[in-house]
């Protein structure tokens, strides 16, 4: 086990890159409800051993594809649904566009995303998204995805890149909401 983190009861250990079994292919495929395109990696299990946070490759079906983390944890899915659902992205979101030092968190946060994508490239991968002119654009694309990094669009792709490395938003929904 190379790392924990305790969250409200659900122990998650850090995995990261190793081969996948097909029984965990088939979990994930359980747990997503469709086919995983593009998976890499369990990043982060639960205390059970099923996956949590799973990695996917840059350039999908030969397209880019930003969102590296995808929390695929049925129960912080559904927990986090539901501080969506009550607003909670609009209400951090206020908070967020009042305060330089959370703004210039996020942004750091994107920065450091970003280079932890790049990190996981094959190189074949990078010269793939290279050729296409995919590779520019997606240096500019942070955590799930998003170009604009003081602006918090979906809090599932916060939280599955914090439970891998933290983050500004991830810590801030484990200190007063998870």
């Amino acid at each position: 086990m190379s790392n924990s983190v305790d969250i409200s009861g659900i122990i998650l250990e850090k995995k990261g890159s190793q081969a996948i079994a097909p029984a965990v292919v088939a979990q994930i495929k359980t747990l997503l409800r469709r086919e995983p395109r593009g998976l890499e990696a369990v990043e982060v299990v639960d205390y059970l051993g099923a996956p949590s946070v799973i990695r996917v490759a840059s350039l999908v079906d030969d397209k880019p594809f930003p969102t590296m983390y995808w929390l695929v944890d049925k129960q912080l899915n559904y927990r986090i649904d539901q501080l969506e659902a009550g607003g909670l992205i609009t209400r951090m979101q206020q908070m967020i566009d009042a305060d330089e030092s959370l703004q210039s968190a996020m942004i750091h946060d994107h920065q450091q995303f970003i280079l932890r994508r790049e990190s996981h490239m094959s190189k074949a991968i990078k010269q793939r998204l290279i050729d296409h002119d995919y590779f520019d654009p997606l240096q500019r694309r942070g955590i799930g995805g998003i170009a604009n990094f003081t602006r918090i669009r979906c809090l599932h792709t916060y939280y599955a890149s914090h439970l891998v490395n933290p983050n500004t938003i991830g810590s801030w929904l484990d200190k007063e909401y998870l």
